[in-house]
């Protein structure tokens, strides 16, 4: 049962891809994704790190895995939400109270990222369109969010 006020519409350069928020998951950190999408902050961000049979990562100012947004870091959410095709987390850095605006979608199974990372949605449509991201660690000319919408 969706409800759409929890639903965020990435409209990327492959297609759009539509992401259940699972607040009863981790209320915080999409609150915070909330907030971020009204300010307009992921449109025109890089996916710049995809791994071919694990996962898509975005969120970046700098489109380098080195940056956020201007508000303070999340602490961990961490649940029981297994890490499989679709699932989307919060990428962090080593403390696990790093999470800020980056985010990644999986392309298959990574269960050895279970309770380590908050997971905070997935995806309901446009997984194919995921599927198509550029792949590449840094990627060159990178696929890229044009617009991310609430709704």
């Amino acid at each position: 049962m969706s409800d759409s006020s929890n639903t965020l519409t990435l409209e990327t350069t492959k297609g759009p891809v539509v992401i259940n928020m699972r607040p009863d998951l981790a209320p915080g950190h999409v609150a915070h994704i909330k907030k971020l999408v009204s300010e307009g902050f992921y449109d025109g961000i890089v996916f710049h790190r995809v791994i071919d049979g694990f996962m898509a990562q975005t969120g970046c100012p700098h489109g380098t895995g080195t940056g956020g947004s201007k508000y303070p870091n999340l602490k961990a959410e961490f649940n029981n939400a297994p890490h499989v095709r679709g699932t989307v987390s919060m990428a962090r850095a080593q403390s696990p109270d790093s999470a800020n605006s980056q985010f990644f979608i999986c392309f298959g199974d990574a269960g050895f990222l279970n309770r380590q990372y908050t997971v905070w949605g997935e995806v309901t449509s446009g997984m194919e369109n995921v599927d198509k991201i550029k792949r590449g660690e840094p990627v060159i000319q990178p696929d890229k969010i044009i617009s991310a919408k609430l709704g």
